[in-house]
């Protein structure tokens, strides 16, 4: 599995949201919180880190991002987007074979609980929150409320993220999220106040950028940025 670099850690905004978020959940006991998104120059299967909190934890998160746990066979059964899972009483079996090093990590750094919210994207990839806790939950109204408090950020981290790891200006992701919508080069620019060949300038740009060679390919390579 290829992994790229996780993305821009240095960026204050989300960091702070992240810190923020973590803040709000102390009553839940949750201390760390990773965003893994998929990787758009690998294969299905491949994902990188695209936020985590706090940065002492990103050894668990590369973990299990390069775990076969959850991933393009979770996505491709009938599992559920949310998953709640005691770590700490994962069978020993299980938290010892290969490639679940990540459960081992977790605990190292103390969690017993983790929760997972699935916000799924174009062609079977998805962009993954997990939720970690010190507690072990035992009531599912705890896990509940980690979900619901995903759902309620996830619009404005998702902006937040992209902006902080998109390699896009932001007048090319701008021209890509109108062809995303149907428009052509012509709408576009009306659309922009520019010329035609300005929005075609921009589209050739982002397409080079994303390493494909083709309009749809770059509008869904955007999409698992988070871009669109």
């Amino acid at each position: 599995m290829s992994m790229q670099p996780p993305v821009n850690f240095d960026s204050i905004a989300l960091d702070n949201m992240l810190s923020d978020w973590i803040s709000a959940l102390r009553e839940f006991s949750v201390e760390a919180v990773v965003v893994l998104g998929p990787d758009p120059f690998g294969q299905r299967q491949d994902r990188r880190v695209a936020a985590v909190h706090p940065p002492r934890f990103l050894d668990a998160a590369l973990a299990l991002a390069e775990s076969e746990d959850f991933g393009a066979p979770w996505r491709e059964s009938d599992a559920p987007l949310v998953a709640w899972q005691h770590i700490a009483k994962t069978d020993q079996a299980k938290v010892h074979a290969e490639g679940s090093r990540w459960r081992l990590l977790c605990r190292a750094h103390g969690f017993q609980s983790v929760v997972r919210v699935e916000f799924p994207l174009p062609s079977g990839r998805a962009f993954e929150c997990f939720i970690f806790s010190p507690r072990e939950f035992h009531d599912r109204a705890e896990a509940a409320a980690l979900v619901w408090s995903a759902l309620n950020i996830w619009p404005l981290f998702k902006r937040t993220m992209a902006e902080a790891s998109s390699p896009l200006s932001p007048r090319e992701g701008a021209c890509l999220a109108l062809a995303f919508e149907g428009l052509t080069a012509r709408q576009a620019a009306e659309r922009l106040q520019c010329a035609e060949r300005t929005v075609n300038y921009h589209l050739s740009n982002a397409m080079a950028k994303l390493k494909v060679d083709n309009k749809m390919s770059a509008i869904q390579r955007a999409c698992w940025l988070g871009v669109i």
